[in-house]
């Protein structure tokens, strides 16, 4: 199978360049925008991750013989286009918010200039990556707050496509979650494995005694066993029987689970294993997280809810056209103006404004009309909103953190944003946004808004 990247597109997005090709507009200068015009719903805010496995992708894209002979085969593009397709590199420059940043609607979470031709045949591949690996991520954290502390474990690669487990793990993970069941996760990106043993393994031994005893044999006393295949209080004492006081942890996979946590955890301490811990994995999402936050569970184990967002498998994405040079080779702003679908031309500058407790009180994004990159802080000019939340009006601002960073230059990208070493900085990046939320933001409400807003300043 080919390692590239190139098919991994819509048809469309081929047709455009062969028509752009032909008519000569190929080559025009254009600037192209990544932005959501809503949150998921019941988010308060989102969260941006894939962009480090959309850069490698990007990086991939390459026409090999074996693209160039399927598309020649079955007549997509014209033999000029073929040609064109041969010899293809980015050689633009994409900027974005950095991978685990917090984005709002409206943010211009990602850029791409380059010429028409190599920025649209794009979008379907950077979309595919940013759509689903937010979506996640933004479920994760969510997931995360509920947990108030408690760790959380990723394991739902059962749950979705064999590509998707990974790219779901490793969003999860700079989301805030602490491991992940999927190997080529841990392999690829870095991610902590973890797992020990499923109700197949005690329904393979004679008696679950002999389960127990023969993963304790293999793993030691600190692993952990699954008690919930038969009759939990007799699971238990078994537990405690075999591995002894050293017994790392029981998991719970079913059941009334506040009041089997409760039990579990009344029966461990007079068993005297008070430092054994409980982790549950039972269907959960954010909110079963947070209605178990006043029970003794130690960790959780999350599948189906968080590879599939919570709801929102997609977090809403577009890639949008929002300047160009003209023929004169001045910059023109261009916009989408149907109805419900608009968006706002131009090059953008994103900050967000902080308060005197160093909280978020609005994403402001200040307008270049022009597209030529004048726009900065305190541009003069109309200004609107998209979203809604705290207004920044109401509290003093005291600062403006700058969003946006150059990941790609002439084709290059920045290998700070790759591998292993990138999904660490994005997660310690994650930490530190989520950090300057206002306290509303963690709110489970259905229906939630923005907790800020967005402002657009018009140079």
């Amino acid at each position: 199978m080919s390692s590239s990247t190139a098919l991994l597109t819509d048809r469309y997005e081929l047709t455009m360049l062969d028509a752009a090709l032909t008519d000569a507009t190929a080559d025009r200068q254009c600037l192209f925008e990544v932005f959501a015009r809503t949150l998921p719903h019941d988010r308060r805010y989102g969260v941006v991750a894939g962009t480090g496995r959309a850069l490698e992708l990007v990086r991939d894209f390459r026409f090999g013989e074996a693209e160039l002979d399927w598309l020649r085969t079955n007549g997509v593009v014209s033999a000029r286009t073929l040609d064109w397709l041969a010899d293809y590199r980015f050689t633009g420059t994409i900027r974005g918010y950095r991978e685990g940043e917090l984005y709002f609607p409206g943010s211009p979470i990602l850029t791409v200039e380059a010429s028409f031709a190599e920025g649209v045949i794009l979008e379907t591949l950077i979309l595919s990556v940013l759509n689903y690996d937010s979506s996640v991520a933004g479920a994760a954290a969510r997931m995360v707050s509920a947990a108030a502390g408690r760790p959380l474990a990723e394991m739902g690669s059962r749950r979705t496509g064999e590509r998707s487990a990974v790219a779901a793990a490793r969003a999860a993970y700079i989301a805030g979650f602490a491991a992940t069941s999927n190997l080529e996760a841990g392999r690829s990106w870095g991610v902590p494995t973890m797992g020990t043993a499923a109700h197949a393994f005690t329904l393979l031994h004679d008696t679950e005694e002999d389960a127990f005893r023969s993963q304790v044999e293999a793993m030691g006393p600190g692993t952990t066993l699954l008690i919930d295949t038969y009759d939990v209080d007799r699971a238990t004492d078994l537990a405690v029987e075999v591995a002894g006081p050293a017994l790392g942890a029981v998991r719970l996979d079913s059941g009334d689970l506040p009041a089997l946590v409760a039990s579990v955890r009344a029966r461990l301490d007079a068993l005297g294993n008070t430092a054994t811990r409980i982790t549950v994995t039972s269907d959960l999402d954010e909110y079963t997280i947070a209605a178990l936050a006043a029970t003794p569970v130690d960790s959780y184990g999350v599948g189906t809810s968080v590879v599939t967002g919570s709801g929102s498998v997609a977090a809403g994405m577009v890639y949008k056209l929002v300047a160009h040079r003209t023929d004169s080779g001045e910059w023109m702003s261009v916009a989408k103006r149907s109805a419900k679908k608009t968006s706002i031309g131009g090059r953008k500058n994103a900050v967000r404004q902080l308060d005197g407790d160093g909280h978020a009180v609005a994403e402001v994004l200040y307008v270049d009309a022009d597209g030529d990159g004048s726009a900065g802080r305190g541009g003069a000019g109309s200004a609107g909103s998209a979203g809604s939340g705290a207004d920044s009006e109401s509290g003093v601002v005291f600062g403006e953190r700058d969003l946006l960073v150059t990941l790609v230059e002439n084709g290059v990208a920045d290998e700070a944003y790759l591998g292993a070493a990138g999904v660490e900085r994005a997660r310690a990046h994650h930490r530190a946004a989520v950090a300057e939320l206002p306290p509303g933001a963690f709110r489970l409400s259905r229906g939630g808004e923005a907790i800020i807003p967005t402002r657009y300043i018009t140079d």
